[in-house]
């Protein structure tokens, strides 16, 4: 079954550790990057992600213009679940607004709330909670246990504040271990990195969504830019230590992040998954370089490179595609 949502996430600058993912933000260059997403990389819905209001509002806006389906997609970062409520409250009003003008839209209402909220896991920020989870397995284990419960307390009182806001729509992005009930919802939302941990059963799971009955979107999927990469999945990233500096030993292979997606683009298709988004555009703040070990791209899942100077096949905007995006690009244009 052919992909209905051929989509990729665009970020707009979050702040986990209270760190930026995106310190410029060009209204400009963002509609730029919204034609080129629409007319070169053939999506037909990009997922927009951050902690700023009014960011996401820019992009949605063109987004919109450039005909693209707009999943508005907050993302807070270190919000108690009591302040996250009036800050989901005011983000569906403005999605509210875009769609009412013309634009088809969903609402994503957050993101892996467990692990970039506090008051779910124990952690005063995102660092703090990794670590625990990264921790002794008594401790990693103990922290998890009441994780469902409380996000799902948490989601059926953000979903009751939205709707009476929002006429589209509905979904969340979740991570497995947070076992969402979905009969809120009306587009069931996953991050589904697939690694060597989750290889074996990874279709099997994708199945046990897709048992609600409910749309499935796959709101998160992809990986970092060397060889291997496929394999860690989500936690590709963390190759990037603390002090900046990257592990030592990495090897560039764009050829990884195509490999990557063309053998789950098959499953999803054949699974019959509603919407796909590639995850990401752009990691904004990782430049390429070609001096050994200091190619923060390594440790990018986006699928350009940030270039300094800027690029040649766009030379109005700071980053060429990788051999990802062309990759994406045919496999969109011929779904």
């Amino acid at each position: 079954m052919a992909l209905r949502g051929k989509g990729i996430h665009y970020d707009t600058g979050f702040f986990p550790g209270g760190v930026s993912t995106r310190d410029v933000f060009d209204p400009a260059v963002v509609g730029r990057e919204m034609q080129i997403i629409a007319g070169d990389l053939h999506c037909t819905a990009v997922r927009i992600s951050g902690g700023d209001p009014d960011r996401l509002t820019v992009a949605a806006e063109h987004a919109a213009a450039a005909g693209l389906e707009v999943w508005f997609s907050p993302f807070p970062c270190d919000m108690t679940p009591a302040d996250m409520l009036p800050y989901f409250a005011e983000c569906a009003g403005r999605a509210e607004r875009i769609r009412r003008a013309g634009a088809e839209v969903v609402l994503v209402t957050g993101c892996e709330v467990s692990l970039f909220a506090t008051g779910f896991i124990p952690g005063g920020n995102f660092p703090g909670r990794m670590a625990v989870l990264s921790g002794p397995d008594e401790a990693r284990i103990a922290a998890l246990r009441d994780v469902p419960v409380a996000v799902n307390r948490w989601l059926a009182q953000v979903v009751a504040t939205v709707r009476p806001r929002f006429g589209g729509r509905i979904t969340y992005a979740s991570i497995p271990m947070e076992h969402v009930d979905w009969r809120p919802f009306d587009i069931v939302g996953v991050d589904a990195y697939r690694s060597e941990a989750n290889a074996a059963t990874y279709r099997q799971r994708l199945g046990l969504f897709l048992a609600s009955g409910r749309p499935v979107a796959v709101t998160e999927v992809g990986c970092c830019t060397y060889h291997g990469a496929g394999d860690r999945g989500a936690s590709g990233w963390l190759v990037i230590g603390p002090d900046g500096h990257l592990t030592p030993g990495l090897v560039r292979d764009e050829g990884e992040q195509v490999r990557y997606l063309d053998e789950l683009l098959p499953i999803f298709e054949e699974e019959g998954i509603d919407s796909v988004f590639w995850f990401t555009f752009a990691g904004y703040t990782l430049p390429h370089r070609p001096e050994p070990g200091t190619d923060l791209d390594l440790a990018s899942y986006g699928i350009v490179k940030m270039v300094e100077g800027g690029g040649g096949t766009y030379p109005d905007l700071g980053w060429e595609p990788k051999e990802a995006f062309h990759r994406l690009a045919a496999r969109y244009a011929l779904a």
